[in-house]
């Protein structure tokens, strides 16, 4: 979490300048995305709410993504990393929405992923997916590292993207 937090409060700063509000969804995170955005004082302000799709179960109940939208798509790719972010955008009716997907390891995952791999994506005023691969096979530091990656980018996102006018 040390490499997190300032990630988080630079974030948190800029969403309540500007009254925005985040989602997230992440699955091999497991919670850390979300858990740096609400050590934050005064998260009840940008942070709208989140979930932990890790299996197909959760993908269903939590974000509403039926198998049909999973058709010709597989989870821990850049498309569905996307699909996953505008979703809980969407549903938690917030500005942002975040998302990550990935092989923590110690082994791959069952789509041919190696460890280390993950695809995280921003949806919002501006769009943009990325893949992270680490190369390491360490699951708890490929947890840290993706999920700062993903606050990274979320927080390029909004740097980059000019506030809404009143």
């Amino acid at each position: 979490m040390e490499k997190l937090m300032p990630l988080a409060e630079a974030i948190a700063a800029r969403l309540i300048a500007r009254k925005e509000t985040i989602g997230i969804a992440e699955s091999s995170t497991g919670g850390l995305i979300s858990a740096a955005l609400l050590a934050i004082p005064g998260a009840s302000a940008y942070y709208r709410g989140g979930g932990i799709i890790y299996t197909p179960r959760a993908r269903a109940a939590l974000v509403n993504i039926t198998k049909e939208e999973m058709e010709g798509m597989r989870a821990s790719s850049e498309p569905y990393a996307a699909l996953l972010a505008a979703r809980a955008r969407d549903l938690l009716g917030a500005t942002w929405g975040l998302s990550e997907t990935g092989a923590t390891g110690p082994s791959g995952n069952s789509y041919g992923d190696a460890p280390g791999h993950s695809c995280m994506s921003v949806a919002g005023p501006v769009a943009r997916t990325i893949t992270l691969e680490t190369g390491s096979s360490d699951r708890v530091a490929n947890m840290s590292a993706f999920a700062q990656r993903a606050l990274e980018l979320l927080g390029e996102s909004i740097e980059k993207t000019p506030p809404k006018t009143a």
